[in-house]
């Protein structure tokens, strides 16, 4: 059924103005909203009887709202508003998104008019919109949304602001702000949605840990080197860790102050690390158990630098292969499993020879198999302590690493302590599955 048709039924069933109706239906929809949970919300806030009747949305505290109720009014205090463009129905449309809080909780909201919200205001919002975002209820501020600012402010125990370190952030969350030094930027031409589009990325740094960013409307205080202050960011996730965003909207500012970007990085366990879904700068240690295929010598699309097999790339048809070298390793610590690719200035230390030797070792043997032999031989059954950036997906754990040495830990001391996790049950085994070829 077309969304027309929706909200044609809705019309009739309510007796309310189609246009109207529509409309609401249009934004819940463009929103990620199902068309059966839309309809629903909208029985409910145009009170349909069989969904509970009519009447004013009732008051709740903020801690008390769930994805289950359907309109509310709620009294409470903008911790965060940030402004976001997003494509709606074909055409750019700003909202204000950030975090409500009262003395019972907090709740993300989205503004879909300009209500004028600025961190700090308290506000009543009547026939507010509930929805559920990645299983939390949010609130959905739109023109059946009634506003008022209060004068007194309320008691509530949240930081103003959005000041965050790195190590704070999380993927979803919004109207942010950072101070940072700038690692690592370059510009690149990207296709984005309105064609071909410049943009910077990165490595932002701070005393908690680094982060990986994307700048859509450069600024030149970020590609100058920074350090820099960032207001109204937002995190989306970008191949399994948060990324830090910095829209137009964003407020980009040179500091007068030196940041010492943290050089520790955070240990895990294996199986500890792949929990968590996904982590930026993460340190392991673990036995390499083996070299996968597609390890050693490769060739790479000169086009978009995906692996090549027999001359063909899966995007790009028939190309000429530029030589390159990688490994994949899984390495497992008792606890669980990751796959490791080691990069080609990497693999060169492991199989202890530049790309041209492998090159001449593969063409004496006239079989490029060799070279991942070799690095078997050199590598499986030794312990080594890796850091990278871990990703988690459908196709599994991939530890891209920046460091890759043979661990100096007392293997000892490691397996008392596995085997103590064993014997209080703690133990997590998560296998390395099939990953993309990159």
């Amino acid at each position: 059924m077309e969304l027309d048709d929706h909200a044609e039924d809705l019309a009739s069933d309510l007796g309310v103005d189609k246009e109207e109706v529509k409309s609401d239906l249009q934004n819940l929809v463009e929103y990620s909203v199902p068309i059966d949970e839309a309809t629903q919300s909208l029985r409910r806030k145009y009170g349909d009887g069989s969904s509970g009747g009519g009447g004013a949305p009732s008051s709740k505290n903020i801690g008390e709202i769930t994805p289950d109720d359907g309109n509310v009014t709620v009294t409470g205090m903008v911790l965060t508003a940030g402004k976001r463009s997003i494509r709606y129905q074909g055409s750019d449309h700003v909202i204000v998104e950030g975090e409500l809080a009262d003395e019972t909780g907090t709740i993300d909201y989205t503004a879909w008019e300009d209500f004028s919200l600025s961190a700090g205001d308290t506000i009543t919002a009547g026939n507010a919109g509930v929805r559920e975002w990645d299983g939390e209820p949010e609130l959905n501020l739109g023109e059946s949304t009634s506003l008022s600012f209060v004068d007194d402010p309320i008691e509530i125990d949240a930081t103003i602001g959005g000041n965050a370190t790195l190590a704070d952030l999380q993927t979803g969350d919004r109207a942010v702000s950072v101070e940072v030094a700038v690692v690592e930027c370059e510009r690149r031409t990207i296709d984005g949605r309105d064609g071909e589009t410049e943009i910077l990325s990165g490595v932002f740094g701070d005393e908690s840990g680094r982060l990986p960013f994307t700048n859509w409307d450069p600024a030149p205080e970020i590609e100058e080197g920074g350090p820099v202050r960032i207001e109204n960011a937002y995190v989306q996730e970008f191949r399994g860790v948060p990324e830090v965003n910095v829209s137009e909207f964003s407020i980009v500012s040179a500091i007068d102050r030196e940041i010492d970007v943290g050089a520790d990085t955070t240990s895990m366990d294996v199986g500890e690390a792949v929990h968590t879904g996904g982590i930026y700068d993460v340190e392991v240690a673990g036995n390499v158990i083996e070299v996968r295929d597609g390890s050693g010598l490769i060739q790479r699309c000169p086009e978009c630098y995906r692996v090549i097999q027999k001359g063909q790339c899966r995007t790009h048809g028939d190309v000429d292969g530029i030589d390159d070298l990688r490994v994949k390793a899984i390495l497992d610590d008792g606890t669980g499993s990751v796959t490791v690719v080691l990069d080609e200035e990497i693999t060169e230390d492991v199989y202890g020879g530049t790309l041209d030797d492998a090159l001449e070792q593969a063409r004496e043997a006239m079989d490029q198999s060799v070279v991942a032999d070799t690095i078997r031989d050199n590598i499986v059954g030794h312990e080594y302590t890796v850091r990278g950036h871990l990703s988690v997906d459908e196709y599994g754990a991939n530890l891209d690493a920046e460091q890759f040495g043979e661990s100096d830990d007392d293997p000892q001391v490691r397996a008392s302590t596995f085997l103590s996790a064993i014997e209080s049950g703690t133990d997590d085994g998560v296998a390395a599955d099939e990953e993309v070829d990159a």
